[in-house]
């Protein structure tokens, strides 16, 4: 397994850590998680520590397609493999947010939803041996997904000073995006839904 590959699974084992860490009881483990101040902000060391992990997840998700384009190390696994990785963390970081109501449900549903079907023609496109990997849209939605999750995790640190809802604004450019980019796979896998045998 090359080393883009092995990025691509070290990111998928990140998102249990990230999640243990973000649903642990700590209260009832007699944890008590400190807080820290800027200004009339407070983020939680545990925000601080789910950062980190998921900026190095972010960061491999970098490196993975930097490095296979790079050292000619593209695979059919990799293709597979790192949308899946990159869908799994940011999703995993919607549901985590919205099952605290730190955002709107509607946008998370709308984009596992637009998953679902863009694997979808996926599956029908490789059973025509054919591989359809991420095109332009679908990068811009993953590093604006990723972007929101960042600005979330920081409580919209610095943009909360000046009464800008960064957050809310790129969830929805997110989830805007994310629309158009499933619109483009449609388009570029109808052929295949809609063929007859």
């Amino acid at each position: 397994m090359n080393l883009p590959n092995k990025l691509t699974l070290f990111r998928l084992i990140l998102i249990p850590i990230i999640v243990l860490v973000w649903v642990l009881p700590y209260a009832q483990l007699g944890i008590e998680m400190p807080s820290y101040h800027f200004g009339y902000l407070t983020i939680s060391l545990k925000n601080i520590i789910v950062l980190i992990l998921f900026i190095l997840g972010s960061v491999s998700d970098f490196l993975d397609g930097f490095l296979a384009r790079m050292n000619n190390q593209v695979t059919t696994f990799g293709k597979f493999a790192d949308p899946i990785a990159d869908k799994c963390l940011t999703t995993t970081m919607f549901i985590l947010f919205a099952s605290e109501n730190l955002i709107s449900a509607v946008p998370v549903l709308i984009m596992v939803w637009r998953d679902i079907v863009v694997d979808g023609i996926r599956l029908i496109a490789s059973s025509r041996n054919v591989v359809m990997s991420a095109k332009m849209l679908g990068k811009i939605k993953t590093v604006s997904q990723m972007l929101c999750i960042i600005v979330i995790l920081m409580n919209n640190i610095p943009f909360q000073y000046l009464n800008i809802p960064m957050a809310d604004i790129l969830l929805w450019f997110s989830t805007l995006i994310s629309i158009a980019s499933g619109v483009s796979y449609y388009n570029q896998g109808k052929t295949y839904i809609w063929e007859s045998k």
